[in-house]
């Protein structure tokens, strides 16, 4: 038996026993994972901002590069886990002014803006 690398895929091998899994990341994994990144700091910031684990929220998200898609195929499952009655998204690098958001830090050193209220 020759045992050789796949590429997009990652094999281990113990006692006789072989398994073999693709991690190649397609949109939708990429997507599921960006909106569980959203939920962790939408959650993060129901905290800090002291809401109640009952408040409803709406959420607007700064509209980095995969938050549409995200948002789009994700929507609901981020709405329930953080008890929102909406989310949308706003133009990157908007004004303070025109919307009240706060600034955290997201994936790979970048920072989003995210708004929460009641």
């Amino acid at each position: 038996v020759i045992s050789e690398d796949i590429p997009g895929w990652q094999v281990a091998f113990e006692d006789g026993i072989t398994v073999a899994l693709d991690v190649t990341l397609d949109d939708d994994l990429i997507s599921e994972g960006t909106a569980r990144e959203l939920v962790n700091r939408i959650q993060n910031l129901r905290k800090s901002s002291g809401l109640n684990v009952t408040d409803r929220i709406k959420i607007s998200v700064e509209a980095l590069p995969g938050i549409a898609d995200a948002i789009s195929k994700f929507g609901d499952y981020i709405k329930t886990e953080t008890l929102a009655d909406s989310i949308d998204s706003f133009a990157p690098k908007s004004p303070k002014g025109e919307l009240n958001y706060t600034t955290v830090e997201w994936m790979d050193g970048e920072e989003i803006g995210i708004s929460i209220e009641r």
